[in-house]
């Protein structure tokens, strides 16, 4: 069993990048806006500043009110879209409930959308034809070809609460030869989750995956954050699923740092094709 460690693979990654910023001759900027006061949107976001800064990132923090109406947040937005030195922007999600979430980040410019989830950038992925993937996507796939499986013809199962979360993970994972099955919002857990070879799980139950639904060698990614008397948990009971896995994430310290290295590697990528 391998547990896959997503703080030293991001350090990794964002060593290469810090390399990659000092030969690019500009200073990548990128800008994320936040709304309210929500406690781990305001985690988020710092870690995002503090991993910009140690790769040699310009990043700039818009903080609003959570009482902002939509359309002076789409204003600070277009502002941003015209701005030459900031080259990738992000809407901290969740926003308050007043605010569409779709057309707030339907308004950011898609070649600026470093976190992929804008309109435009979703339907190119669907077309196979993508411009910039999710950094949760990208992290979840790095730590999966870290586990060193073979995903030629290998069964993926995810379960997630969307679809949008769910649609760049697919595409990678069919890119690479996998046959993958989404299933959305599931009820009960299928049985043919307990063949996947490899599970990613998003749904934000505590501990909802039991080592039974397990396949005996599978490769477990659990995104899940959850709150259970004050300590940090996933969606897997990791201690007794790490026995029957060939590779599992760990809460925390899996899937979150891998999503901000990737943001970064994102940032890079929309300077380099802008």
């Amino acid at each position: 069993m391998k547990i896959l460690d997503g703080r030293a693979l991001a350090a990794q990654i964002k060593s290469q990048l810090k390399e990659e910023v000092a030969k690019l001759g500009k200073i990548p900027g990128l800008a994320a806006v936040l709304v309210g006061n929500n406690e781990a949107s305001t985690l988020y976001v710092g870690l995002k500043e503090k991993a910009c800064q140690e790769t040699g990132i310009y990043f700039e923090k818009l903080v609003f009110g959570a009482d902002i109406p939509q359309k002076k947040l789409i204003e600070e937005i277009q502002k941003l879209n015209k701005r030459d030195e900031i080259h990738g922007i992000l809407v901290q999600i969740p926003l308050p409930k007043h605010l569409n979430e779709d057309v707030v980040i339907a308004t950011i410019d898609p070649k600026k959308d470093v976190d992929g989830f804008h309109p435009k950038n979703l339907s190119l992925m669907q077309q196979k034809n993508h411009y910039i993937i999710p950094g949760v996507a990208l992290g979840i796939f790095e730590l999966i070809k870290n586990s060193n499986i073979d995903l030629k013809n290998k069964k993926a199962a995810l379960l997630v609460n969307s679809e949008i979360f769910a649609t760049p993970i697919k595409y990678l994972l069919e890119k690479s030869g996998s046959v993958v099955e989404t299933i959305i919002r599931p009820t009960e857990i299928k049985t043919s989750v307990s063949e996947a070879d490899i599970l990613i799980v998003a749904l934000g139950k505590p501990k909802v995956i039991t080592e039974a639904m397990v396949k005996l060698g599978a490769v477990v990614i659990d995104v899940g954050t959850n709150k259970v008397n004050g300590k940090l948990v996933g969606d897997v009971d990791f201690e007794n699923v790490k026995n029957k896995a060939l590779a599992i994430t760990p809460v925390p310290g899996g899937v979150g740092p891998m999503t901000v290295a990737m943001l970064l590697f994102n940032t890079i990528k929309l300077v380099k094709q802008n």
